[in-house]
């Protein structure tokens, strides 16, 4: 006959029981040592050696996908354009296709195309970065300089960078611009990409809600597409020098954001947030 007496079940000889170290036969008959139950994942000890029971590291995202999808993409991409531009390929024809259907040069699509002059983008940019260094320097933030820096850097590295492929790769313009050559890619589209994209991401961390920080991306996306909608509209691009520019400033606004990113995680960029979202 079974036990029928009431109260918690008592533990019998002969059952396989885990033991607590250093007392053989004592313990929980649940549990691999004497640790309590309901512990936190984070909390529990490992054992040397690996023993069952032991919560394993789980491991992040591997960080070759990022640089893979995010800067791998876009580069691959320019790539392919540019190889097609240069050898005349077949995609160059579907490029004049489109550039002829979408030319209307009018006033409207000119100003829209001022937007990627540097008398007007850079302007702006100077406005983020004279912002952001004053801010980082009144919160203390150590090397407040760095951001900004950067990317003032990086709006420099425009022209060394387009002037070259321009003359390297020498093509043609379109039915709208006088004749020449040196059109791809196209180098409005980067300035303004890069000043009102570098912008952004300088301002991002000092705006304290979502809807300031979607305001200020949607405000940078359509000054980038207005910018070069204008220049194909005008007829001053092809549409391809347009998207080979938008590839090439991805990838160069990739690696600014990744800089910043690590600022951020860093103790002496935290000034960043922290007064601001102290604040009620």
């Amino acid at each position: 006959m079974g036990d029928i007496r009431p109260g918690p079940p008592q533990l019998r000889p002969g059952r396989a029981i885990a033991h607590t170290t250093g007392a053989s036969g004592s313990g929980s008959p649940h549990r691999s040592d004497s640790r309590p139950p309901q512990t936190p994942r984070g909390a529990r000890p490992s054992d040397l050696i690996g023993r069952p029971g032991t919560t394993p590291p789980v491991p992040g995202r591997p960080a070759s996908f990022l640089f893979l999808g995010v800067l791998g993409l876009p580069a691959l991409l320019f790539a392919l354009i540019t190889w097609q531009v240069v050898i005349d390929g077949p995609l160059l024809r579907t490029d004049e296709r489109v550039s002829r259907a979408l030319i209307h040069p009018d006033r409207f699509s000119e100003l829209l195309a001022d937007l990627g002059n540097v008398q007007v983008a850079v302007p702006v940019l100077a406005v983020a970065l004279t912002c952001t260094a004053w801010r980082s320097r009144r919160t203390g933030t150590d090397r407040w300089w760095l951001p900004p820096t950067a990317a003032a850097l990086l709006i420099a590295l425009v022209p060394a960078l387009i002037v070259p492929l321009k003359e390297l790769i020498d093509r043609p313009g379109t039915s709208a611009v006088p004749p020449g050559t040196g059109y791809y890619p196209s180098g409005h589209t980067a300035t303004a990409a890069i000043a009102y994209g570098a912008a952004t991401l300088l301002l991002l961390p000092w705006l304290r809600s979502a809807t300031a920080r979607r305001a200020c991306v949607g405000i940078c996306a359509a000054l980038v597409l207005g910018a070069s909608f204008g220049l194909v509209r005008r007829g001053y691009h092809w549409p391809l020098d347009v998207v080979a520019s938008w590839c090439l400033c991805g990838v160069l606004l990739t690696c600014l954001w990744l800089f910043l990113g690590r600022r951020a995680g860093s103790r002496g960029y935290q000034g960043a947030a922290g007064p601001s979202s102290a604040r009620p």
